[in-house]
């Protein structure tokens, strides 16, 4: 008895086995059709050939990771103002191990694992089902919209020293930042594969003056003024921790184009681990050099102080080359982040999440065109937020969607150990749950410090997700949309 107990499977196994059967099945059906390149796209085809041309390779990928996160040190002074030097140097030496590394090992695995457009969709899919991928996309994308609408203000913002009828409030300025939108809107359209290696000039571009400032400052150094502190007023770690996780996030975006990128599972862990260290250097030296050069009190630090601290350091060049920097930077995070949030939508329509036309791609550059426009009008909606607002309701969403994105990662590795895994984080179980403590701690406490603001907005836009999701659901049954059958 107990030995036949022991070789006939159980009925809950035999469910095990036919989920993990399934499961091969579905990312087999979808590695399957990215080699061939033949996947239905708004009623049509792409050749093979045609496709492969437009894939994504190691540096693009790269620079596109480092505009989705950081594009540079611009927007930190805001870090210094809230909580000092001393701790915004701690925070960017120690954020990037802490948060950068465990998200990016679950991405590279994830990504390597389901290679498709959608990323972090897929992923909820698999291990949860349509309504937390629907929520979980709807959190995120919702995000990534919210987070873009902070670049044009921030090039008002520097562009202001120069013209300064566009940094006050007025007609001037809304005129200005709707402008902007709309141009590097059009940009996008131009294709990934054109987004792509444009990240990377534009990334050396703008790195290019920190680089001189890094190495100008030197024997100006005074390493004492890297522990200097706020005095007079208590320290805002609201806004400290906001604004480091607003420099910091955003590790995962480029999930969402893993069906654009070139062989996934070896490419984006490498990617990865490259732009975890650009951007840790990136963020560090800079703030070191201006930092330790100047005696400017944390109240100075406002946005587009970097500049100033340039010109001190190196001359009114520097100054100039590095406000233009600061455009460039956010020109490439705009498209970068604007990028991700297009292929996520039409990863969702392929999912049949949303209505098919989410999934139509321009003839010539292949960009999902419908949800470009749809992010470009949800970026200039929101556009007029106060800059703390954005970054507080681009964090509390960012927050939501990634513990849930946490919870699919080890649920996944919990029920489909066996799961095919080009890139595999070598850590057990339990030892992957004590990796992701940290960052979900993290995430709990940017929940649990936002505003009646923030938690008003965000509390709307989930019950708006959650409604979505059921209007979607009854337009496919009753057959008012045309959706992708999966």
């Amino acid at each position: 008895m107990t030995i036949q107990s022991s070789l006939i499977p159980s009925q809950e196994q035999q469910q095990q086995q036919q989920q993990q059967k399934q499961l091969h099945g579905t990312v087999a059906q979808e590695e399957q059709q990215l080699q061939l390149g033949t996947v239905q796209q708004g009623g049509g085809s792409t050749e093979s050939e045609s496709h492969n041309q437009r894939k994504i390779s190691l540096i693009p990928l790269v620079f596109l990771i480092y505009f989705e996160v950081a594009g540079g040190p611009y927007g930190s002074e805001k870090v210094v103002r809230a909580a000092g030097p001393l701790f915004t140097l701690l925070g960017f030496l120690i954020f990037p191990l802490a948060w950068g590394i465990p998200e990016s090992l679950v991405t590279a695995e994830l990504a390597a694992a389901f290679p498709g457009n959608g990323g972090f969709v897929l992923w909820a899919d698999h291990a949860f089902g349509p309504l937390a991928a629907s929520l979980l996309g709807t959190w995120k994308y919702l995000s990534i919209t919210i987070n873009i609408a902070a670049y044009p203000a921030l090039v008002v913002d520097y562009l202001g020293g120069v013209a300064p009828a566009i940094a006050e409030p007025g007609r001037a300025r809304t005129g200005a930042v709707i402008g902007m939108t709309l141009l590097l809107s059009l940009l996008n359209y131009a294709g990934l594969s054109v987004v792509g290696w444009g990240a990377m000039v534009l990334g050396v571009v703008s790195l290019a003056p920190f680089g001189l400032m890094t190495a100008m400052a030197v024997p100006k150094l005074r390493p004492r003024r890297w522990a200097s502190q706020v005095e007079g007023r208590k320290k805002d770690w609201r806004l400290f921790f906001n604004t480091l996780f607003w420099n910091l996030n955003y590790w995962d975006s480029a999930s969402t184009m893993a069906g654009e990128v070139e062989r996934p599972g070896r490419t984006f862990p490498r990617a990865l681990a490259a732009a975890v260290v650009l951007i840790a250097v990136s963020y560090l030296l800079p703030l070191m050099a201006a930092i330790g050069t100047t005696d400017a009190s944390p109240d100075a630090w406002v946005n587009g102080y970097l500049a100033d601290a340039a010109g001190i350091i190196g001359g009114p060049w520097l100054k100039y080359w590095t406000g233009a920097g600061a455009v460039i930077s956010s020109i490439g995070m705009f498209e970068a982040q604007m990028s991700s949030g297009a292929f996520q939508l039409l990863g969702m329509a392929d999912l049949g999440l949303l209505p098919t036309i989410f999934s139509h791609r321009g003839a010539r550059t292949r960009t999902p065109w419908v949800a470009i426009t749809a992010s470009t009008v949800i970026t200039i909606a929101v556009s007029f937020l106060g800059f703390d607002d954005v970054i507080a309701t681009s964090n509390f969403m960012y927050g939501l969607g990634t513990l849930l994105e946490f919870a699919s990662f080890l649920w996944l590795r919990v029920r489909h150990p066996a799961q095919k895994r080009p890139y595999r984080v070598p850590l057990p179980v339990p030892a992957l749950v004590v990796m992701c403590i940290v960052p979900l701690s993290f995430l709990a406490y940017v929940c649990v410090v936002a505003g009646w603001r923030v938690l008003a907005i965000a509390a709307g836009l989930t019950t708006l997700g959650v409604g979505w999701h059921g209007v979607m659901r009854m337009c496919r049954v009753k057959k008012l949309l045309s959706f992708n059958n999966v």
